[in-house]
């Protein structure tokens, strides 16, 4: 190994310095896999090597009850054929196949599931019964399109919990079922642009450091929408001053998109923040929030801006991460039943909500009055094919499922075993590396952002972190670590971050792993110092 040699030559480091950090990944990847001797390390990407196998082994079970449900139909053919569950009786054969399988895992909880559902959310049993098995059978449409009935109240609840807590929170909300975090956005921003809430050149907020996509969408041809960037304070940890989140006074910001807890510094809003933005809603009532809470439930005592300012926000929330469940593709839209966007709409001009009019006659005879949620709905499915919109019924009843789980786990168990992990590998990170961490009351630690110009002038001091900004090429730390190490790590330059940084994941590896990767990141760091120190006795 050459020492003093860069990882990549000028050229290819601006080239590679466009790309998004997701798309960057693939070449630190094929480098880090260059030595075949050495197992890589990959950081990068945020999915967990965790998952939450209560609520898994009960969809299973609930899997194989609804087929001797679907059994019962056409029992005289031999060709494989079943119908559909009947309702009648559908509680009694359920209390019949728990007590066959009794020992079987996940059966006890879907018994307690049912009695959870009756006993304390006041829904009918047998008719939770019947559309778990009808979903799980997939043998009808989604009906409603938006949501399943009991499985939007369910999870409804479960959002309540994890989401509000125990913020005042007047009013109802609508939920729509969705194929993840990733459809959300997509869904969200088309929609906005449909219903003529954001039109190109356009002012959005967006709260940096943020996940890529919230950055790229934006300058899309689809949108063309104006960027104003509010910057986190690593300074204040991860905080945004009043100056930034004045920004959102300016009555040209027509929207302020979130993601809370942060991504990558995996930090949540604090008090001061959320009391601020409040103020700043009571000043500018028609200002659209969207906020992107998947890693809400990591947090201790989460509170969501949905909380706080329900009339102004949607929120999106994913399953993926907190259950290790990035494959099911299973998230959620939420909006207030009172909400800025419908009452947006109603002030469109006459021209407009004519047009309006006619994009959703096909699906409504009262156009005029349909909530923007819905209409994200139709949108999703190009309006012509809404009555076939809706996620698969399988994914919304493990969606439901997820929830039920956590609903009935009153200790929260669960949650102090994911917050347990991921905080024990970041403790291991960071001494590894030989910094000490910092106590933050509002840390998530689903991600760490490793600052380097703050790591280095800790460890190193100013002088050296002055020499090191100047002889150092976009990446190179990143493809160093890679080459040398096969340790795989994102550039927090890619997330809006201010200064030079790599995001690292503390979801997807084991504790000694990322003993390993904080070995490596200290022995570079090391020999940067030692090319320094040679720096300055040749002067």
């Amino acid at each position: 190994m050459n020492d003093t040699a860069p990882a990549i030559d000028e050229k290819t480091a601006v080239s590679l310095a466009k790309l998004s950090p997701f798309e960057l990944k693939d070449a630190l990847i094929q480098l880090a896999r260059s030595d075949a001797d050495r197992m890589m390390l990959n950081a990068g990407r945020g999915n967990p090597n965790f998952l939450a196998t209560v609520p898994r082994h009960g969809f299973f079970q609930l899997g194989l009850f609804a087929m001797t449900e679907a059994e019962r139909s056409f029992a005289y053919m031999p060709e494989g054929v079943g119908g559909f569950p009947k309702r009648d009786g559908i509680e009694e054969r359920f209390e019949i196949f728990a007590r066959a399988h009794k020992d079987v895992p996940g059966v006890s909880f879907l018994v307690g599931a049912v009695s959870y559902v009756r006993d304390q959310l006041g829904l009918s049993a047998g008719d939770f019964l019947y559309e778990m098995c009808e979903g799980i059978l997939a043998c009808n449409y989604p009906v409603p399109d938006r949501m399943l009935v009991l499985s939007e109240k369910i999870v409804g609840q479960y959002l309540r919990k994890e989401m509000i807590g125990r913020e005042p929170f007047t009013g109802d909300f609508d939920l729509y079922a969705v194929e993840g975090g990733t459809a959300a956005m997509t869904y969200l921003f088309n929609s906005l642009r449909e219903n003529r809430l954001l039109a190109p050149g356009d002012s959005i907020a967006i709260g940096l450091p943020i996940f890529t996509p919230y950055i790229e969408i934006p300058h899309l041809n689809d949108y063309k929408l104006v960027e104003v960037g509010l910057d986190a304070d690593p300074e204040k940890g991860w905080q945004y001053g009043d100056k930034e989140l004045d920004k959102l006074l300016d009555p040209k910001v027509k929207a302020f998109f979130l993601v809370n807890p942060s991504n990558p510094p995996s930090v949540k809003l604090g008090a001061a923040n959320l009391r601020r933005l409040q103020e700043i809603v009571a000043r500018r009532p028609d200002l659209i929030l969207l906020t992107d809470d998947v890693y809400g439930t990591f947090a201790d005592d989460f509170v969501s801006l949905f909380a706080t300012c329900p009339q102004n926000t949607i929120l999106v929330y994913s399953y993926s991460k907190y259950f290790g469940a990035t494959g099911w593709r299973l998230g959620v839209i939420a909006t207030h039943r009172d909400n800025v966007l419908d009452r947006a709409i109603a002030r469109l001009p006459a021209r407009v909500q004519k047009e309006l009019d006619e994009r959703y006659a096909s699906i409504t005879t009262d156009p005029r009055h349909l909530p923007f949620i819905d209409r994200v709905v139709a949108d999703s499915r190009t309006v012509a094919l809404n009555h076939t919109a809706g996620l698969s019924t399988p994914q919304q009843v493990q969606m439901v499922l997820f929830s039920l789980f956590c609903l009935m786990d009153e200790p929260d168990s669960y949650k102090k075993a994911m917050k347990r992990i991921i905080r024990r590998r970041k403790a291991a990170l960071y001494q590894a590396a030989g910094v000490t961490l910092e106590e933050d009351e509002n840390s998530v630690d689903y991600y760490t952002i490793l600052d380097l110009e703050v790591l280095g002038t800790r460890l190193h001091g100013r002088k050296f972190v002055d020499w090191f900004m100047k002889n150092t090429r976009p990446q190179e730390v990143l493809f160093r670590l890679a080459r040398d190490s096969g340790v795989v790590l994102l550039p927090g330059r890619g997330f809006g971050t201010l200064h030079p940084s790599a995001r690292v994941s503390l979801a997807n590896l084991n504790e000694t792993d990322y003993v390993k990767i904080g070995t490596a990141i200290r022995t570079l760091m090391a020999e940067y110092v030692e090319r320094f120190q040679a720096a300055g006795k040749k002067k």
